[in-house]
């Protein structure tokens, strides 16, 4: 009897597995006391199979007066390495840019580049978005439509200022420097095949300098999990089957031999 209420356990554990939870959108923020520094990534699986939707957002309500204050690139790590093919750069919904003219479809993706295998990020981090070089980034990788030389990521030009920046204020390097966004980009990447709750080391750069300001990011701040039912093959469901019967057969066996002494 043992047998067969462990075999029925071990069916019905099988029938109802569920592979471990798959975030489908996760999001980290963090911000400094006095919200000078203060900014959000959410990395969003949800919307097209195989694309990895990363939206960055400078959410400091600080007016912004230097480029110290400009934030510039995200790294993180992740369990997958991405593509650069069909990816772009987009100004999210209700954002504009500073000093330059209007881009054509809010298209900023050749100010920008992705990168992975890195050495010497911030924290450990291997993977990471930028507009600016830090000697880890080259030409841009999201777009080929250059809206402010040079042509590879450099300097500050199309980091992102903040929620509360005023674009009248600010010293030579904010209103001289070629184009800054208010307040968030969205990126899309492909060949995505990762689990976004795998994603880690996550901090956010200001600035042209790893030397300059960096937030890292402690806590996970929203994340909405969806699971992924696995059904076993029929294969596998006929051999518990076959092992269920023969274990009923030996104690239907058992028990007559018992009668009979």
């Amino acid at each position: 009897m043992r047998r067969l209420i462990t075999g029925c356990v071990f069916l019905t554990a099988m029938l109802a597995f569920v592979a471990p939870a798959k975030a489908g959108s996760i999001t980290f923020t963090n911000s400094t006391p006095g919200g000078n520094f203060a900014a959000s990534v959410t990395f969003d699986d949800t919307a097209v199979a195989g694309e990895l939707r990363v939206t960055l957002t400078n959410t400091s309500t600080v007016d912004v007066f230097d480029p110290a204050h400009v934030l510039t690139a995200v790294f993180f790590n992740a369990n997958d390495t991405l593509s650069t093919s069909g990816s772009s750069a987009n100004l999210a919904g209700g954002s504009t840019v500073y000093y330059d003219s209007q881009p054509v479809g809010g298209d900023v993706g050749g100010e920008w580049a992705y990168a992975s295998g890195l050495s010497g990020a911030p924290h450990g981090a291997t993977q990471g978005i930028s507009s600016s070089g830090f000697n880890l980034f080259g030409q841009p990788t999201f777009g080929t439509i250059d809206l402010e030389d040079p042509t590879a990521v450099d300097g500050v030009q199309y980091g992102i200022v903040s929620a509360g920046d005023l674009s009248a204020t600010g010293n030579g390097g904010i209103t001289g420097s070629g184009g800054l966004i208010h307040n968030s980009v969205t990126f899309i990447l492909t060949g995505w095949t990762g689990n976004t709750s795998l994603i880690s080391n996550v901090s956010f750069q200001y600035g042209t300098a790893l030397n300059e300001p960096n937030l890292q990011t402690g806590t996970i701040t929203t994340e909405n999990i969806t699971t992924e039912t696995v059904v076993p093959e029929p294969t596998t469901l006929a051999l518990l089957g076959t092992g269920l019967l023969g274990a009923a057969r030996g104690l239907r066996r058992r028990k007559r031999a018992s009668a009979a002494a």
